[in-house]
């Protein structure tokens, strides 16, 4: 939801495809948890309807990048996955300059706009590994 909508106000959707999918299988079907909804809402994100769905193994031939959130993700992406031979499989905050640092889990800590904010920077640095933002 954050890099899409990045990408729709910096003038970038065109350029870009985005999917959201789970690594486990707690969220499936479920809407975004509403304290984050809540911080998204009030940093101006839109919460389209969205309902979570599970990652396959058939994912990582149709994407490019595979971003997880923290290391318990990416040894669920791997596993699901079959392994990371193409080296596509990154944790966001990578592309922060922030290699292997994990998104805080705001189940924990109850810092949702922390949490949010972390998530803007990877995104955003993505955008500019892309060459779609400039540095």
């Amino acid at each position: 939801m954050v890099l899409r909508q990045l990408a729709e106000e910096n003038g970038l959707a065109s350029q870009l495809t985005v999917s959201s999918a789970a690594a486990t299988r707690e969220e499936i079907g479920n809407e975004v948890y509403p304290p984050m909804k809540r911080s998204l809402q009030s940093a101006g994100y839109v919460c389209r309807p969205h309902a979570a769905r599970q990652m396959t193994r058939s994912d990582y031939g149709k994407w490019d990048y595979l971003i997880g959130m923290d290391e318990e993700n990416m040894a669920d992406m791997r596993r699901i996955c079959g392994g990371d031979s193409d080296g596509k499989m990154s944790m966001l905050l990578d592309w922060a300059g922030k290699t292997g640092r994990e998104i805080d889990d705001p189940w924990y800590t109850r810092d949702f706009d922390g949490v949010l904010r972390q998530i803007e920077e990877g995104c955003r640095g993505l955008l500019v590994h892309l060459s779609l933002l400039p540095r």
